[in-house]
């Protein structure tokens, strides 16, 4: 419950902020597409294709980004501060198990609650775009809840809930990974924290690819 706090509840305010502006973003974008298109498109769909945008994509994977340099950072700086202050050969001496007391409830707590937050970013994504219609007065707040309650395939969320798992995961084991073999002082935990963002963020990138076509192709 601590690392849940820790890794989730205090990325709260950061999603939120992220997932509004970029689902204004979206939402914006779309329209500027379907206006411009020489077939005219129900502007209906921007409610849609936001929401599937958001579901299968930005959501996921730019808030899983985000938890990386947020959450990675931090599990590294914090394991990596406890191996260099000699805390972790403590626990080894004293018959501990270091990794499983330090690195398996972060991977626990983040592959069980990044779903969650996932999907309040989708929602609040979603509202985002709602409110740039309303502050634009580009589409009616009608027509995007009409493109928001169309139907779409019920696999595409729980492929987007899968994906964060993984994610998670990712977020959670690589930067422990750096943090847990940290060598020297307090300068190579820093170096220690820029490369476990760093590398998480591009096995999120990789891992995102490799999903896509699994799944979706």
């Amino acid at each position: 419950m601590r690392e849940i706090n820790d890794l989730g509840v205090n990325s709260f305010g950061l999603v939120l902020f992220t997932s509004i502006f970029v689902g204004a973003v979206v939402a914006i974008q779309m329209y500027n597409n379907f206006k411009n298109s020489s077939i005219p498109i129900p502007m209906s769909f921007v409610g849609y294709a936001t929401k599937a945008v958001l579901i299968l994509e930005f959501s996921p994977t730019i808030i899983s980004v985000v938890l990386a340099g947020k959450v990675g950072s931090y599990i590294t700086s914090s394991i990596g501060t406890m191996r260099v202050t000699e805390q972790i050969d403590a626990l080894d001496i004293m018959g501990v198990n270091s990794a499983n007391l330090l690195i398996l409830p972060k991977i626990l707590a983040s592959v069980v609650f990044n779903p969650l937050l996932i999907a309040i970013s989708i929602v609040f994504g979603i509202w985002g775009g709602y409110l740039a219609g309303i502050g634009t007065g580009s589409w009616s707040a009608a027509d995007y809840i009409t493109g928001i309650q169309m139907y779409m395939p019920t696999h595409f969320i729980w492929y987007a809930f899968f994906k964060t798992a993984v994610f998670a995961f990712l977020i959670a084991t690589i930067p422990a990974y750096f943090g847990y073999n940290v060598k020297g002082g307090s300068l190579e935990v820093g170096r220690a924290s820029t490369q476990a963002v760093v590398w998480t963020i591009v096995a999120v990138i990789i891992t995102n690819l490799i999903l896509t076509q699994m799944f979706l192709s």
